[in-house]
C-alpha cells in the first residue's frame, strides 16, 4: 500500500478542501442554530455531485463505498470508490460533519445499497438519497438484538417495529431499515429492506435535539404493518445460519471507514486552527524535541501523530475494500481510532485556545461537539474493541461477549 494519496485524486482532494473552506464553513454556525432547518444550499453541490458521478468511472460519495467486482475486469491493485469517498470525507468534515450528512443522495443508507444490492435494485434505487435505521428503543449496539420484525405476505414484507436515531431518516427519500424475518432463528434472519417515503404504515415520529451536528436532521421513525416490496429486500432472501449475520454486517465495512474519514476531517480542522491561533507560540517546523518544547507544543505534536495514525488506518480500511480483500477487523480498527483520536484532539484544541476555543466567535468548540457522535454510531469504541478482539483472538460472538 502506497501511504501517498493517489495522483488521479489529486483533483478531487482539493475541489472537497474548497468546498469546506468557502462553502460549508461560512453556513456552519447559521445551521448549529437553526436546528432542523434544511441547508438548501446544498441542493447545488448534490448536484454537482450528481453530474460528476455520471461523467466519471470513478465515481465518489456514499454511493461508491462497494466491495462488488470492478465493471472493467480489472484484477490488479485498485484505488477506487472507497478510497476517494474517505478521501473526500476527511476534506468536507474539515468543513461541517453535520452539512456532510445532509447533502441529498450521499446518506450511509447509500453506501449500504452500494455495498449489498444486486444490480437490477442499484439501477431501481439509482439517484434516491437512503438513510439507515437500524437502532432501536431496546436495541442500540448490539444489532443482533433487533426486534421490528419483516414477515413474508406473498409479493410482500409486512414490517413492524420502531427505530430511533436515523440520521436524514426525515429528509431522506427512503430508508433502509433492518428487520428479522424469524426472532427464534437469531441474527442469521437479519435482513434489510428499502422502505421508501410515503409508503403506508411509515411515520416520523419525532426529530431529536442533539448535541452537535445539528444541520443533520435524526428522526424516530415508526412501522405498522407497513407494506415493503420482497423486491426491495437487499441480498439474498435466504436465512443461511452457517454465514449467520455476516452478509448484513457487511454493510459497515463500507460504512465504518466512510465515518472513520470524517472523524479524521473535522481532527484536522481542529489542529490546522489551533497552529493558526498560537502560530506566535509554536514551532511549526517541528525543529524542538518534545522534551525541550511547551506544553501546548508537546500536546499538538502528539496529537498529530495519533491524528496521523488514524489517518492511514482509514485508508488502508478503504483501499482493502476497493481491493476486495476482507476488511472487517481494519474497518472496526479505524472506526475506534479515528473516532477516539476525533474526541481528544477537538477537545484538547478547544482546551489549549483558553477562551478563543470556548467561544462561539470559532468553531473549534462546534467542531468539538460534533466529534462526540462519529465515536458513538456505526458501532460504538466499546463495540469496535469487542470486534477487534473476536478477531484477533478468532472467537465468535458466543464465544466473547
Amino acid at each position: 500500500m502506497n501511504l501517498e494519496n493517489p495522483k488521479k485524486f489529486a483533483m478531487l482532494v482539493e475541489q472537497a478542501k474548497q468546498v469546506a473552506d468557502n462553502f460549508y464553513r461560512p453556513i456552519s454556525r447559521k445551521y448549529d442554530k437553526a436546528e432542523h432547518a434544511y441547508p438548501k444550499e446544498l441542493d447545488m453541490l448534490a448536484s454537482l455531485l450528481d453530474g460528476m458521478n455520471e461523467g466519471s468511472s470513478e465515481a465518489t460519495g456514499a454511493t461508491s463505498a462497494s466491495k462488488r467486482p470492478s465493471s472493467d475486469g480489472d484484477t490488479g491493485v485498485r484505488n477506487s470508490g472507497n478510497l476517494s469517498a474517505a478521501l473526500g470525507a476527511m476534506e468536507l468534515c474539515r468543513g461541517d460533519v453535520g452539512l456532510l450528512l445532509s447533502i441529498p443522495r450521499q446518506g450511509l443508507g447509500n453506501a449500504a445499497i452500494g455495498a449489498v444490492a444486486n444490480d437490477e435494485q442499484l439501477a431501481r434505487f439509482k439517484g434516491k438519497w437512503a438513510a439507515m435505521a437500524i437502532t432501536e428503543p431496546s436495541c442500540g449496539s448490539d444489532s443482533a438484538a433487533i426486534r421490528t420484525t419483516a414477515v413474508k405476505d406473498g409479493d410482500d414484507y409486512i414490517l413492524n417495529g420502531e427505530k430511533i436515531y436515523v440520521t436524514a431518516g426525515a429528509r431522506a427519500e427512503c430508508v433502509v431499515v433492518w428487520a428479522t424475518l424469524d426472532k427464534s432463528l437469531g441474527k442469521a434472519a437479519i435482513k434489510s429492506f428499502v422502505v421508501e417515503h410515503g409508503t403506508p404504515g411509515m411515520e416520523i415520529t419525532r426529530l431529536e435535539h442533539k448535541l452537535g451536528i445539528k444541520a443533520s436532521d435524526t428522526a424516530a421513525i415508526l412501522f405498522t404493518n407497513c407494506r415493503v416490496p420482497a423486491a426491495n429486500l437487499l441480498g439474498s432472501p435466504e436465512i443461511d445460519l452457517k454465514k449467520g449475520f455476516a452478509g448484513v454486517m457487511e454493510t459497515f465495512d463500507n460504512t465504518r471507514p466512510l465515518v472513520a474519514a470524517m472523524a479524521v476531517g473535522v481532527a484536522a480542522a481542529s489542529i490546522e486552527r489551533l497552529k493558526e491561533l498560537l502560530a506566535g507560540h509554536i514551532d511549526a517546523n517541528y525543529g524542538t524535541l518534545p522534551l525541550n518544547a511547551s506544553h501546548a507544543e508537546a500536546t499538538l505534536y502528539r496529537l498529530e501523530a495519533e491524528w496521523e495514525a488514524a489517518r492511514l488506518l482509514t485508508l488502508k480500511a478503504a483501499w482493502m475494500a476497493d481491493n476486495k480483500r476482507p476488511n472487517s477487523k481494519e474497518a472496526s480498527i479505524c472506526k475506534a481510532k479515528a473516532g477516539r483520536v476525533a474526541n481528544e484532539v477537538t477537545l484538547k484544541c478547544v482546551e489549549l485556545a483558553a477562551s478563543l476555543g470556548y467561544g462561539e466567535d470559532e468553531l473549534l468548540e462546534k467542531w468539538s461537539r460534533d466529534s462526540k457522535i462519529l465515536d458513538i454510531f456505526e458501532g460504538t469504541q466499546q463495540i469496535q474493541q469487542l470486534i477487534i478482539a473476536r478477531r484477533v483472538l478468532g472467537k465468535s460472538s458466543a464465544e466473547l461477549k
